[in-house]
């Protein structure tokens, strides 16, 4: 039997629970949603509170729940764990009026895999009443029993997480980026992870394709996911995206948004000043499991991604992963751009935060320098005093920028950045 990975996210479903009649974990399948919350449940029942669980993945269980909710909800009653809840929004309404008839805390738990459907439903039905969480695979700190922390650019914070977290070198680091982050694959011999890649994509990835729109040739969409994956950390260019894969345009940016809203893809927009001139008004999309993305791109070890030519692209889409997943597994929405000006020069990562701007360069290097950090002055005309009359809204700080990359150690590279491990998110 697998041993359980305490979760990140387990105080604050608490936290949810103690504050909602509802809540909802949303995110990719296999990324370990049920089996948190059925350990949280666990906990629950050890203390004389005890939950049922139903998953509408069972075809006869999701006739009833569509059919006849009232009945479903008599059967299986709060506090109720349902599983994959998108499966029947019908549900929902009637989930309303039972809650609403008491006044019980974190009653009724509800995980889904397909966020921008379901997120109209619950805005529609369950409004005031849900506290919603966002959760992704498993993160650095969770594969080393660590706390995890959001990001945050101070020295303290480098030097913490940096004197807390376990060194990785390299090949590491790679065998965690071609591992990926989803616990049953990752749990598997290395040998056997392209066959969990595959079953994953069989049994869940194209069965909710199906589900969300009509995907007529499963064998082209499945060239476009990898069209994706091979230009993942990127700008999105659909004209690209549907050459390589074979189709129009329109059908390239209809996919993608299919991915997006099975939580495979993040798209990361390029931020926008009116004190800079910026050039690029293209995302860029990062797949949010990298051992997915080095499956269908055809790299099935570490050491030869590490030295192949998605090597840089994968670390760059690896450390925006473990920035992201750190705020998410806070419950912290913090907005993250990337910046390209109008002479080429390029931030891979912009952080906003009250009115301040934390740049992060990501380089695959051992040894960072001042030169990693010259394209940060690019932000200084957001902080100049003399702007125009009626640009002042525009005016913000400068904060702590950072080079994410493999150093050993933490420490300042220049008067504007500091060097950071990956490994120490």
């Amino acid at each position: 039997m697998t041993q359980y990975i305490r979760r990140s996210l387990e105080p604050l479903v608490r936290r949810y629970a103690d504050n909602f009649k509802v809540v909802v974990v949303v995110g990719p399948r296999q990324v370990g949603k049920t089996t948190m919350l059925r350990h949280l449940m666990e906990e629950d029942a050890s203390r004389g509170v005890p939950r049922s669980y139903v998953t509408l993945d069972n075809t006869a269980i999701l006739q009833t729940a569509r059919q006849d909710p009232a009945l479903f909800l008599q059967r299986w009653h709060p506090p109720v764990l349902i599983d994959e809840i998108q499966k029947a929004p019908e549900l929902l309404p009637y989930i309303k009026e039972v809650v609403d008839t008491s006044s019980q805390l974190g009653s009724v738990w509800l995980t889904g895999s397909q966020p921008l459907h379901l997120m109209r439903e619950v805005s529609e039905s369950l409004a005031g009443r849900v506290g919603i969480i966002e959760m992704l695979g498993l993160s650095n700190a969770e594969m080393e029993g660590l706390p995890s922390e959001p990001y945050d650019p101070s020295p303290d914070y480098f030097t913490r997480r940096a004197a807390l977290c376990t060194p990785l070198d390299v090949t590491e680091v790679y065998g965690r980026i071609c591992a990926g982050s989803l616990p049953a694959i990752r749990a598997l011999p290395e040998d056997l992870r392209s066959a969990g890649y595959e079953s994953y994509l069989d049994t869940y990835v194209m069965r909710d394709i199906r589900d969300l729109a009509q995907v007529g040739d499963a064998l082209r969409f499945r060239h476009f996911m990898a069209a994706c994956a091979a230009l993942t950390s990127r700008p999105v260019v659909y004209a690209e995206l549907a050459r390589i894969a074979d189709v129009s345009e329109k059908t390239a940016k209809t996919w993608l948004s299919l991915l997006v809203s099975t939580y495979l893809i993040k798209l990361v927009e390029p931020y926008s000043n009116n004190l800079l001139k910026r050039l690029s008004k293209r995302p860029i999309m990062h797949f949010l499991d990298t051992g997915l993305a080095a499956y269908l791109t055809g790299w099935s070890n570490p050491q030869a991604l590490e030295v192949g030519a998605m090597s840089g692209q994968i670390f760059e889409t690896y450390a925006f992963g473990e920035v992201y997943r750190g705020f998410a597994n806070a419950g912290r929405r913090v907005p993250l751009f990337f910046f390209r000006s109008s002479d080429g020069k390029e931030i891979d990562l912009l952080m906003e935060r009250d009115g301040t701007l934390y740049p992060i360069e990501i380089k695959k290097t051992a040894s960072p320098s001042r030169g990693d950090a010259r394209n940060l002055g690019v932000l200084d005309p957001v902080a100049v005093d003399d702007v125009p009359e009626g640009l002042s809204v525009f005016r913000r700080k400068i904060g702590t920028g950072c080079i994410l990359c493999m150093t050993g150690d933490t420490f300042p590279v220049s008067d504007r950045a500091w060097a950071f491990p990956v490994w120490a998110l």
